[in-house]
């Protein structure tokens, strides 16, 4: 029978208590176009939250985008929601809605809480 291990394996890297999460915009229909005079201000602040280990990853779903997808790390959701409030996307109207949504992630070297099966 399989038993399930929470224990990190030897591959994990441990995220220090760390957890995930994804922010997740929707944009307007003419998106490319109004993103113009923000871009530069949203990719220097996306930059910032990586170059903290606050952004782990971020970008738009699809060639013509309807939204995007940013995931964050942290021991809580400050980091992801202070992103939100400064960026000009989401202060333009350039996102018409988003959504935070914790991420208990299980699989791959920086899961925040690895499971292995054990045999």
């Amino acid at each position: 029978m399989d038993r399930v291990s929470l224990r990190p394996n030897a591959l994990s890297v441990p995220l220090g208590g760390n957890m995930h999460y994804l922010l997740i915009y929707e944009f307007t229909e003419d998106y490319l176009q109004r993103r113009v005079p923000y871009r530069g201000e949203h990719l220097r602040l996306a930059w910032e939250a990586h170059e903290r280990g606050d952004l782990i990853l971020g970008g738009a779903l699809g060639d013509s985008p309807a939204g995007a997808v940013l995931l964050f790390q942290g021991a809580d959701d400050r980091a992801a929601q202070a992103f939100v409030a400064a960026d000009p996307y989401v202060k333009s109207g350039v996102v018409t809605h988003w959504t935070l949504r914790p991420w208990t992630t299980v699989v791959g070297a920086t899961a925040a809480t690895p499971v292995r099966v054990v045999d």
